[in-house]
């Protein structure tokens, strides 16, 4: 795979999501990659949201995870949103069974704008290397949460933790890239047969940093997502 240069590149991505009442919507999206004829529309409900568990939120923080390893459904793959704003950077992460292994298939970022925000969003830092990027934001403060897998809509993060941000502390597989809009990720291009953690940030502007963890244990099972916000010290 060839992370320098995308072998696709779909513009534009949109989608808008309408509610009809607190508890009901639908979400309507084009330029999609995997939706038959790049379109998907699917209703929204308050009531069968979430219903197995994979998905995650954060303030400013978001997505959807596989919670295993499963042969029978051929895919394992996460979305993660950072958010700043009315801004969304979105990563997308595919694994598939190849050769009794599970390898890397495809990674996809867009960079969502809102087209009715009335203030321009920061314009994302860009570097040509992981290093590159991360390496300013040593010794960063921040705050870290973490969430476990629970269906419906009542999970909540744990209290938040101080924290000092290190570039090893993301910066730790064999498969590390910067992606559009400041993103960054270090994950094994093939799944161990042990616990393992896909690492996912995002250089939000020039004073923010957003660091995601997402944890398996050695059955491939998800433990919990873990986020971490870091600002430089002399921002408050």
């Amino acid at each position: 795979m060839d992370l320098t240069s995308p072998q696709r590149v779909i513009d534009p991505t949109t989608y808008v999501i309408r509610f009809s009442d607190a508890d009901h919507g639908v979400w309507d999206g084009s330029g999609l990659a995997f939706a038959p004829g790049g379109q998907a529309t699917y209703d929204i409900s308050r009531s069968c949201y979430n219903a197995g568990g994979g998905c995650w939120q954060f303030e400013g923080a978001g997505g959807q995870s596989s919670l295993r390893l499963d042969l029978a459904r051929g895919r394992f793959g996460h979305e993660i949103n950072l958010f700043r704003g009315r801004s969304r950077s979105m990563l997308v992460l595919l694994w598939e069974p190849h050769d009794d292994a599970w390898r890397l298939q495809a990674v996809g970022a867009v960079a969502f704008r809102c087209r009715d925000a009335a203030d321009l969003e920061p314009e994302r830092p860009t570097c040509g290397t992981p290093e590159a990027l991360l390496e300013p934001l040593r010794g960063w403060s921040g705050y870290a949460e973490s969430l476990r897998p629970q269906p419906g809509v009542m999970a909540r993060a744990s209290d938040p933790q101080s924290v000092v941000f290190e570039p090893d502390q993301l910066l730790r597989h064999d498969c590390s890239a910067v992606m559009p809009d400041g993103l960054v990720f270090s994950v094994p291009e093939c799944l161990p047969d042990a616990a393992f953690t896909l690492e996912i940030g995002a250089r939000l502007g020039a004073d923010r940093f957003q660091h995601v963890s997402i944890r398996f244990d050695a059955d491939g099972r998800l433990l919990r997502w873990d986020r971490s916000s870091f600002q430089p010290a002399s921002v408050s």
